[in-house]
């Protein structure tokens, strides 16, 4: 039988003051969410915070076995609000990000996003070591701007060699492209989703906040610190 986790008073009392709490208007909610719901004010629907951080609890265990394992853990926001947050996260334990636009087929269609990785990789180093002063101007410029597009589309995936083993994402409705390739991969999706989001298609849902910059940077910086720590 499983035990229910001990609630860490001034945890919930850090998330409290991250806004963690705030989900949608009740017109809005997903019939998945409704056993994380404490109740409403002013019509916005109010989050347990208790049951958040145990979800949160079993999310970080998760990710602590991972690290054990040296798993990879894709780190993905497209909305501003947490795009310098997942970057933070991503980048302070060393692993891959989407901070913006999630492409299509960047899990179902690996190898050529892959492709695209290794280019990026490829020109970097040769510019870096001066191998393009044999090219004309023009062709230099092109290959610069060429550089900077890969850069900004792949540049968070030079660390992923490979399909990772799970993916964490902001608001998982948003993020819909990215869960549908997770799922029908069966890679496990770890997300902080919000009050409008179906929570079947999230292996460890942490009900909270999704759009305020502060309750994403608590929850992916718990998470990130999990990792550190298990490593």
């Amino acid at each position: 039988m499983e035990t229910e986790t001990q609630v860490d008073r001034g945890a919930v009392e850090e998330m409290f003051k991250a806004g963690v709490q705030y989900g949608y208007l009740k017109r809005r909610r997903h019939p998945s969410v409704i056993p994380f719901i404490f109740g409403a004010k002013n019509k916005v629907e109010i989050f347990d915070l208790e049951k958040t951080y145990s979800a949160l609890e079993k999310a970080k265990a998760f990710v602590k076995e991972l690290a054990k394992k040296n798993k990879i853990i894709l780190f993905v926001s497209s909305k501003p609000e947490g795009k310098d947050a997942v970057r933070k996260a991503a980048e302070s334990i060393q692993m891959p990000f989407v901070a913006g636009r999630w492409k299509g087929g960047t899990l179902t269609n690996f190898e050529e996003i892959r492709k695209r990785v290794k280019k990026l990789e490829d020109l970097t180093a040769k510019r870096d070591a001066g191998e393009l002063g044999k090219y004309t101007k023009k062709e230099r410029l092109m290959i610069d701007r060429e550089i900077m597009s890969l850069e900004e589309d792949f540049s968070g995936l030079l660390a992923m060699p490979r399909i990772p083993d799970a993916l964490f994402v902001v608001d998982a409705s948003h993020e819909a492209i990215a869960l549908a390739e997770a799922n029908q991969l069966g890679i496990p999706v770890i997300s902080l989703s919000s009050s409008d989001c179906d929570y079947s298609k999230i292996t460890y849902p942490i009900p909270g906040n999704d759009a305020n910059t502060q309750s994403i940077s608590y929850v992916t910086s718990a998470l990130s610190d999990a990792y550190k720590q298990a490593r």
